[in-house]
């Protein structure tokens, strides 16, 4: 495994500083709080390491939104701040009109536990001095598929049926290995997230022991009930991660958010099979995935690919199966989506054939220090030579000089985390987490936006983040 070594002194300091204002805010505050509400407080635990947040929240799940929305109240703030920009600048709409037309199809279709504990945060954050509403909660934790999956079908329609539909952003590259591929032959994750880097809010770690189900320790973004990114294990012995399916544009009002599926599975499923059934009942086609699954107590491992209309599974107790955005299941693919499966210069694709190389390269020896190292891989399988950029695992849209289909030069968009989990360290409730990019670059957004004041209207919203450390995060851990 790689060297856990800590950020740079300043850093380090920075860091400190900022938990120290955070906990000195949250004890004036506390003193407003009721009995019954400091004690609820008293049961959650809040501190930071190497860029991330860890969070534990415990109790039924209005306590449990409690605890989450009173201790992360100024970072929910902030991501609302930077999602309500996002929309604005790639809609022309409200934030408010978004609410508004989504609320009658979204908040219904939410069961009453999840419903609880979003009402939870919302009186968490008003209690923490940030006023808060629960509808405006509900739509922050439906952002990715309301805004990539419902809008572009709207917008269609608004726009007097030009073709202005776009396909959702095409995110994430992770595997999962088992049997003879590992060096121990028990089950190896791993997975990084990519996207625009106004989105790379999610530096959560978050802890949930709840009255009832499962207990989860996932990745997520400060105010949101599900991981959205996703990479989490649980105490029935399951880990997952899901890619976005690139090139999909299907969605239905019918259905039940792609959110609060994802947490009832997380939190209820007893087995991989459960899991798969939960994610598949009242399916709306938000937020259209392929999600890699394992059950660390039997070895199995498996591939549920979730379109609107068709479902692909695969599952194995010997092998690996990988997600770079591209569906497996020839029906998904040829019927759901546009891509293609053939063409190296797109990223999905040079990312799939990378993976295969890494796969058959390193059979019988992944554990998680190579996991860390593939995560992080920049070699390039068009150009066929390393060099980070959009079509690497470790994704670099922001070095790309404008490729064509690299899509926008210089693109504020890539990798900002990496996460390893493997059999031993899933039992013991921990995993291997790195914030920032996967191979450890690191974003300068002041630079950038002065070498490319195309974007602007980034201002104030894209964050640095500095080259981090990996390091390991296991549930019920004090600072």
């Amino acid at each position: 495994m790689t060297s856990r070594s800590s950020s740079t002194l300043d850093f380090r300091a920075l860091a400190l500083s900022l938990a120290g204002l955070v906990l000195a805010q949250a004890t004036l505050n506390g003193a407003d709080l009721s009995s019954r509400e400091q004690e609820w407080v008293r049961a959650a635990e809040r501190h930071e390491r190497a860029g991330w947040i860890y969070l534990h929240v415990e109790g039924g799940p209005r306590e449990r939104g409690f605890q989450h929305g009173y201790l992360l109240a100024h970072e929910i703030s902030d991501c609302l701040r930077a999602a309500r920009a996002h929309w604005v600048h790639n809609s022309s709409m409200e934030w408010s009109w978004l609410i508004k037309h989504s609320k009658g199809f979204i908040e219904p279709a939410n069961d009453a536990e999840n419903r609880l504990e979003l009402r939870g945060i919302a009186e968490g954050m008003s209690a923490a001095g940030i006023p808060m509403t629960y509808d405006e909660v509900v739509t922050y934790n439906a952002e990715i598929e309301l805004t990539s999956y419902w809008w572009p079908l709207v917008q269609q329609k608004l726009a007097d049926n030009i073709d202005v539909v776009k396909a959702p952003r095409e995110s994430c590259s992770s595997f999962i290995a088992t049997g003879h591929m590992t060096r121990d032959g028990g089950i190896v994750l791993g997975h990084n997230t990519m996207g625009d880097y106004i989105e790379a809010l999610a530096n959560v770690i978050i802890d949930i022991k709840p009255e009832k189900g499962h207990r989860i320790l996932m990745q997520t973004q400060p105010g949101w009930i599900h991981s959205g990114t996703d990479f989490f294990i649980t105490d029935a012995g399951l880990v997952g991660s899901e890619t976005t399916i690139g090139g999909f544009r299907h969605f239905s009002e019918k259905g039940i958010p792609e959110f609060s599926r994802m947490r009832r599975a997380t939190q209820d499923a007893d087995n991989i099979e459960q899991w798969c059934a939960i994610m598949k009942k009242g399916n709306n086609g938000g937020y259209a995935n392929a999600w890699l699954l394992g059950d660390v107590n039997h070895g199995k491992i498996a591939r549920l690919e979730l379109g609107l209309k068709y479902v692909g599974f695969e599952e194995s107790n010997d092998g690996f199966f990988l997600g770079s955005n591209i569906a497996e299941d020839p029906h998904i693919l040829r019927l759901e989506t546009d891509s293609k499966d053939d063409d190296i210069r797109f990223s999905n694709v040079a990312r799939r054939v990378r993976w295969k190389q890494l796969m058959k390269e390193h059979a019988g020896r992944i554990d998680v220090e190579l996991g860390e190292k593939m995560e992080g891989d920049g070699y390039d399988c068009w150009l066929q030579k390393e060099n980070p950029g959009s079509r690497t695992l470790a994704g670099h849209f922001e070095l790309e000089p404008g490729v064509i289909v690299a899509g926008v030069p210089y693109r504020p968009a890539g990798t900002f985390d990496a996460k390893v989990v493997d059999s031993r360290m899933a039992k013991e409730m921990s995993f291997a987490a790195r914030w920032g990019s996967a191979d450890g670059i690191p974003f300068d957004a002041p630079a950038f936006l002065a070498a490319h004041p195309q974007h602007d209207w980034l201002q104030g919203y894209l964050k640095s983040r500095p080259t981090e450390p990996w390091v390991e995060f296991k549930a019920g851990e004090k600072p």
